[in-house]
């Protein structure tokens, strides 16, 4: 694509993954040990001093924390809160490899809250890969025919939230600057987390310490690879992609946990992933014929 460096863009996104499945590994060992809400936080303390360091660079704080949609930012911030939450908490009860089956459900979930809040119209194959998908969350989950894991419904609630988060990052962005929006999710995630975490805390190891600060680490470095690579090539070209956590979280699995992912739950997780990829496919039609 003129312009764009897609080889680039794709590159930095598997690394992206790659620092992520690393994250949610050393988050799993810390949830074993630690309560979620004191890992949350001390998460988010190590994000917003980064991301303040990284956004007061070239800016005042009173300009970038001036916003056209204060309320919509706000709820931004508590939403991911609220995701990250459901998914330390969903860590404790489910191997990571089950969960991030799960949270295939991610892109379509976002569709459905994009129908309602972006105004955006959803034809009859979107809608049939909607339903595969929710087929396919359900081979996975099994209602009826074993005992619903707790960590099931933490993860279903984080996918749930992860999206509609996404959803009101669309719509900011066509207020706010990409700053405003860092800052804000950042301090919105202090105060929450901190709120919450500092009533629940315990003391902590060398250990512990040593993986906290490697989640901050690569929590920072994720997020800034990932964004490095949307500035490279288009969501379009990327997308795809992203599907590709679930893999990477499998093999980490077995490496550190020994847990292999059972045959009927990695194949609901292809289906989703099929379903996913069929909405892909759809919107890159649609921008075409636009």
């Amino acid at each position: 694509m003129e312009g764009q460096n897609v080889s680039k863009g794709i590159f930095l996104t598997l690394v992206s993954i790659l620092i992520f499945s690393v994250q949610d590994v050393a988050v799993k060992m810390l949830v074993t040990n630690y309560p979620p809400t004191q890992v949350v936080m001390i998460r988010f303390w190590g994000v917003a001093v980064f991301t303040l360091i990284w956004v007061l660079r070239d800016q005042s704080f009173a300009s970038v924390i001036r916003s056209k949609r204060p309320f919509l930012q706000i709820s931004r911030g508590v939403l991911l809160v609220l995701d990250i939450w459901c998914f330390s908490i969903a860590l404790q009860f489910m191997p990571l490899s089950d969960l991030q089956a799960i949270f295939m459900l991610f892109p379509i979930v976002t569709t459905l809250f994009a129908i309602p809040l972006l105004g955006e119209q959803v034809g009859v194959f979107r809608w049939a890969a909607i339903i595969v998908g929710f087929v396919g969350a359900m081979i996975i989950i099994r209602p009826g025919f074993q005992e619903v894991n707790i960590g099931v419904w933490f993860q279903l609630g984080a996918v749930a939230t992860f999206a509609l988060y996404t959803v009101l990052t669309r719509l900011v962005s066509k207020h706010d600057s990409t700053n405003t929006s860092m800052v804000y999710m950042a301090l919105v995630g202090v105060v929450l987390s901190t709120a919450v975490g500092v009533f629940n805390m315990v003391p902590m190891t060398l250990n512990g310490w040593l993986l906290i600060g490697l989640v901050i680490i690569t929590a920072n470095v994720a997020h800034t690879l990932f964004t490095m690579a949307y500035r490279e090539a288009p969501a379009s070209a990327l997308q795809p992609f992203n599907f590709l956590i679930l893999p990477a979280s499998i093999v980490m699995t077995i490496i550190f946990f020994g847990h292999w992912i059972d045959v009927i739950s990695f194949f609901g997780a292809v289906i989703i992933v099929g379903a996913g990829l069929f909405v892909w496919w759809r919107e890159r039609v649609k921008a075409t014929e636009g």
